[in-house]
Order: C-alpha cells, then sequence, then structure tokens
C-alpha cells in the first residue's frame, strides 16, 4: 500500500468515526419528547409549595434535562361572595400535582425527596405514567373558560335563597334573566311578596 493510499483510507475513517461517535452519545442522552407525565401524591394544602420546592430543587441540581415540567392542576369555577358572581381557580385533585419527566434513579431521588411529597402514584415504588388521552382531557379542562351554567328554572318555581342576606328565606320566581344570569325572586317580607334579583347561583330549587 503506497502512501497515498494510507492517506485515502485514513481521511475516510475520519470522516466516518465522528458520525459513529454521534449516533453512541444521540442514544445515551434523555430526550424531551421521550418524557411522560406522573402523578405525584403530597400532603393535602401543600400543592402549590411543592410545586415551588421542586421547580427550585431541579434548577440547582441541574436535572432540567430529565424533569421538564411541574404542574398544580386547577380549573375555573364560578362561584357567589357577597352577593357578586367571582371567578375562582380550584383544584382538580387535591393533594396530586403532575410532573412531566423521565424516571430515572437520579431524577425519582429529586422529586421523591421534595419535602411534602410522599410518593409516585404507581405499584410499589414503580411510577405509572399517566394515559395520553388521560393528560389530553386534564390540560383541556385546565385551558377552559369558567362554565356557563344554564338556568334550569321556569316562572312560579318554588325556590329557597342559599347565599346571602335572604338565606334560607323561601319564594318563587318572578323573572328570569338568563343573559346576566340573574333571576327575581318573591319573597314575603314585612307581610308582603317583595322582589329580590338573585344571581342563579344564589338560590336553589325545592
Amino acid at each position: 500500500m503506497d502512501e497515498n493510499e494510507i492517506q485515502n483510507e485514513t481521511q475516510q475513517m475520519a470522516d466516518i468515526a465522528p458520525v459513529e461517535r454521534k449516533e453512541i452519545v444521540d442514544q445515551t442522552i434523555p430526550r424531551k419528547e421521550d418524557a411522560r407525565w406522573y402523578t405525584i401524591h403530597t400532603y393535602a394544602g401543600y400543592e402549590n409549595a411543592v410545586e415551588r420546592n421542586l421547580k427550585q430543587r431541579i434548577e440547582s441540581l441541574g436535572m432540567e434535562g430529565k424533569i421538564f415540567d411541574v404542574v398544580v392542576p386547577t380549573e375555573k369555577k364560578i362561584r357567589v361572595k357577597g352577593g357578586k358572581r367571582v371567578v375562582e381557580e380550584e383544584k382538580i385533585y387535591p393533594g396530586y400535582i403532575l410532573v412531566r419527566m423521565i424516571v430515572d434513579d437520579d431524577s425519582w431521588f429529586v422529586v421523591r425527596n421534595t419535602p411534602r411529597v410522599t410518593g409516585f402514584v404507581g405499584s410499589g415504588n414503580t411510577p405509572v405514567p399517566m394515559e395520553e388521552s388521560e393528560v389530553a382531557t386534564l390540560m383541556k379542562r385546565m385551558t377552559a373558560e369558567a362554565p356557563k351554567h344554564r338556568i334550569d328554572l321556569v316562572k312560579d318555581d318554588q325556590v329557597v335563597i342559599a347565599d346571602g342576606p335572604f338565606k334560607d328565606l323561601e319564594g318563587k320566581v318572578g323573572e328570569i334573566d338568563e343573559d346576566r344570569g340573574k333571576v327575581k325572586v318573591m319573597v314575603s317580607m314585612f307581610g308582603r311578596e317583595t322582589p329580590v334579583e338573585l344571581d342563579f347561583l344564589q338560590i336553589r330549587k325545592l
């Protein structure tokens, strides 16, 4: 083999080797698209604290390449406070948070040893990933607007007031304004029927 042939063969090996080494490295690096969602059980009432603590641990321990998302599942609910309708965020699963991660000994240890985490949902010490359909349904609930309730009442229905200054008084439906979500209820006060306008969430059908 002459000198030119030796140089050509050496160059061919140099061209091939980096590709082969890259393929080997790529196979060992965790990929975000391989991560799955897991359910983590926490002490009730500490879901937000666990979320904050876990995010801090992920950053300080350099686990961003294995633990990608930490979420407390919430959805919007309509409540009546002080006679007014307000939209509040309500936890869908109190006592649980969701973590999207690639599970190995290191990532498991980081999550499991976060203060006020009691464990993964799974079989024994083996975390079981959530089904993709379950995750999709949950994410849809989290991003949905507050529900628009249909008023299931008609005029002259007997109702009881469940919230506000007239709580526990009974009366009958006088007028219904579905666009505003308001109901005018005729209640007996001072010896005569008096109209009281209420949010439909403040009354309950008898």
